[in-house]
Order: structure tokens, then C-alpha cells, then sequence
């Protein structure tokens, strides 16, 4: 697998989670994505993006176009430097909130992408890749 390009934006705010969304949709449409997996990576991408700021006070994501075996993908990586997440597998369920919302964040960005990885330690921050492949 090979990366064709790369990008890396700063989110800490809600006007950053706007450019963010936009961004990243752009990237989806740039790469062939179709409008509805351009909504489901821009969803899974505000989602998470949400999260990083409401939970760890913002942090980076990472934007990659992919190349493998003739297909294209985009793979976004959300880092931040907040207090980690005590326990990701209960994050992970459907209803579990530790803010006022739906508790859909995590386990919906999952559901929507092909591939999904998280990497937390309390204190220290957390990491999660998302890829869609078309």
C-alpha cells in the first residue's frame, strides 16, 4: 500500500470541524468516492472529529489518499493528547456517553468505514485511523 498524498489539519475549535468537514469531503470526491460514501466518511470524520474536541480540547487529524492493488482509499488518523479513554471497548458500545450526547460517536464512525482502529491510554491521549476504500 502506498500513500499518493497526505495532509495534516489542526482541530480545536468548531470552526476547525467546519474546514475539517469540507476538507475532507473534497479529498472523498477528488478520489471518486460517490455521494453516499462521501457521507459516511464525512459523518464518521465529523463524529470523531467532535469527539477529539469535546473530550481532549482538539488535537490533529492526518489525511491520506492510499493506493493498493488498483483501488483508492482515504484514511483519516485522529490523534490528541487528552485524557485518554479509560476503557474502549465500553466506548465502543452503542448508547455509551460520557457527555450529553447519543452515545453513537465511536461505534457509528466504525459501522460507516472499512476499516477502523483506536489506541487510548488514560492520560496520554488517543489515536483512531478510519479507511474507506472504493
Amino acid at each position: 500500500m502506498s500513500v499518493a498524498r497526505s495532509d495534516r489539519v489542526a482541530v480545536r475549535s468548531g470552526e476547525d470541524l467546519l474546514h475539517l468537514r469540507q476538507m475532507v469531503r473534497q479529498w472523498a470526491v477528488d478520489i471518486g468516492f460517490g455521494l453516499l460514501d462521501q457521507t459516511r466518511i464525512v459523518t464518521a470524520a465529523s463524529e470523531l472529529g467532535r469527539n477529539m474536541v469535546d473530550f481532549a480540547g482538539g488535537g490533529v487529524v492526518r489525511l491520506e489518499e492510499l493506493a493498493d492493488l488498483g483501488r483508492r482509499g482515504l484514511r483519516l488518523t485522529f490523534e490528541d493528547h487528552g485524557p485518554g479513554i479509560p476503557d474502549v471497548e465500553l466506548a465502543l458500545r452503542d448508547g455509551y456517553s460520557t457527555g450529553s450526547g447519543l452515545g453513537l460517536g465511536l461505534g457509528g464512525a466504525r459501522r460507516l468505514m472499512n476499516e477502523f482502529s483506536i489506541a487510548s491510554k488514560v492520560g496520554s491521549g488517543t489515536t483512531v485511523a478510519i479507511t474507506r476504500w472504493r
